[in-house]
């Protein structure tokens, strides 16, 4: 006589198309959260192309809002090294200080940003120099730019003769700023 297998409200998971009720919670989680992924997938993939500029196909949008909100200004960084070629005393914090109030502020009066820094560069001999630095970040109106341009290097070649200095180096670029 052969045993039949007790009813568990199952069938025999070794036989074929086989099912086991236990494991319909599992696979509900799973169609619940592989459901829940496509549909971030879908919504996020039209905020994903807005953000990275690119579009949707379904929603071109110009990018306006954002270019409407400040003004055309030039940013230009100039970077201050303190140690002197010839061999003389480093600038002190103190004598920049000066400088800036001599130099910097009457042609640049509305502000400017003044930054610690540690620089390096190669020296006219091939030499890897170090020094601690300044970093001078000044903004102004992009349409100050041909009157500000002499100005600038006015400040630049006074430092250099000032403090015995191989050079200033000098970034601009354009942005927008908004007060």
């Amino acid at each position: 006589m052969s045993r039949l297998p007790r009813f568990t409200g199952a069938k025999n998971p070794a036989a074929p198309g086989s099912f086991d009720v236990r494991h319909r919670p599992r696979r509900r989680a799973a169609l619940a959260a592989a459901t829940a992924g496509l549909a971030v997938l879908a919504v996020g993939t039209p905020v994903a192309y807005a953000t990275l500029g690119t579009g949707s196909p379904a929603d071109p949008r110009p990018a306006t809002a954002a270019a409407a909100r400040g003004k055309d200004y030039v940013e230009t960084r100039l970077f201050f090294g303190t140690e002197r070629p010839d061999g003389g005393p480093d600038v002190t914090d103190r004598q920049f200080l000066d400088f800036i109030d001599a130099e910097v502020t009457p042609r640049f009066p509305n502000g400017l940003t003044i930054q610690d820094g540690r620089g390096q560069w190669r020296d006219s001999n091939g030499v890897i120099e170090r020094e601690r630095s300044y970093e001078l970040t000044l903004l102004y109106p992009a349409s100050e730019a041909r009157v500000r341009d002499p100005q600038i290097e006015r400040i630049r070649n006074a430092y250099e003769k000032t403090y015995a200095q191989d050079s200033v180096a000098r970034l601009e670029e354009r942005t927008t700023a908004d007060f």
